[in-house]
């Protein structure tokens, strides 16, 4: 894999949603990188972007014609398992919006042509980068005490989060409802706190049509620490934060939402933390891909075991 330049990454963004701005806005304050592409199947999602980056309707026509160091997918769930693969298979380093694909099937089979290929395949869990969390992290690695215990709270509605990508309601498309589009991120903060963990129980509540709205999963750590995430995409608000309770009985507590009054404003600072490591880690050429695979099997895991209880 050819490594960019001491100079700069020069970076293509494939999908203009909803969290397209985030990205766009953090290359403002990257100097070191360069969004030099972009990509939508509708043209008209590219008129901002005339005369400021090439500009494609299709994925595969900017990864054979851009010379982009690496790619941001950030097209619909169903799709990112194509994507990923074509960037791959061209020598392309991936930062892919979790998760990293639909099925853990097609997960490992990314995170092995990854390493066949020796290029970054890097999963984007941009809560790992609050402020709140980032914080917490060093109170509890100071902490005298270890973690006896942990809660990961992620609550919306998620008609309210999905603006104009409707996709997300369509749960073949997602992937599934709560566990597998906010599952993710939830799972990778209680990873990025306690390391491997595995569900010991799970209870997932779904609608009329079958889409997972509501689910709660207890988790234990290989050193046998307890986690609990709580997933609810039908909550009248939101709320998303991490509480820790020490063996001695203190408790640790971040808000990822607070001091950003704006509707998903945290996101604006979160997403300069993900380039940021994204670049990082493309840079020393390490393998990147067991984050966003771990997260993957772990919602794997809640809905088979789910099935399993049912």
């Amino acid at each position: 894999m050819t490594r960019p330049t001491a100079e700069r990454t020069l970076i293509g963004l494939i999908g203009l949603g909803v969290i397209s701005k985030f990205y766009v806005a953090a290359f403002d304050r990257l100097p070191g990188l360069d969004l030099a592409a972009v990509c939508d199947l509708r043209p008209d999602a590219l008129k901002p972007f005339q005369g400021v980056a090439k500009c494609y309707t299709g994925h595969a026509e900017l990864l054979a014609d851009a010379a982009v160091d690496a790619v941001v997918v950030n097209v619909p769930n169903d799709a990112h398992a194509t994507v990923c693969a074509d960037a791959l298979a061209a020598g392309v380093a991936v930062c892919v919006e979790k998760p990293l694909a639909t099925r853990v099937e097609h997960g490992r089979a990314l995170a092995g042509l990854a390493r066949r290929e020796d290029v970054t395949l890097f999963t984007s869990f941009h809560r790992r980068y609050n402020s709140a969390v980032l914080r917490l992290l060093d109170e509890v690695s100071a902490a005298k005490a270890p973690v006896r215990s942990l809660t990961v709270r992620y609550l919306e509605r998620i008609e309210d989060h999905a603006g104009g990508d409707r996709w997300y309601l369509d749960a073949e498309r997602c992937g599934g409802g709560c566990v597998a589009d906010n599952g993710p991120n939830a799972f990778d903060l209680v990873r990025l706190f306690l390391g491997d963990v595995e569900p010991t129980k799970v209870d997932v509540v779904r609608d009329a049509l079958g889409t997972d709205r509501q689910a709660v999963v207890d988790l234990r750590s290989t050193r046998g620490v307890t986690a609990r995430v709580e997933l609810d995409w039908s909550y009248d608000g939101e709320v998303k934060d991490v509480s820790v309770e020490l063996a001695d009985g203190t408790l640790l507590f971040a808000d990822m939402l607070a001091g950003h009054p704006e509707f998903k404003g945290s996101l604006w600072h979160e997403y300069v933390g993900v380039l940021t490591d994204f670049d990082a880690r493309l840079r020393a050429g390490h393998d990147a891909s067991r984050d966003g695979l771990a997260a993957l099997e772990l919602v794997d895991a809640v809905y088979r075991a789910e099935g399993a209880a049912r």
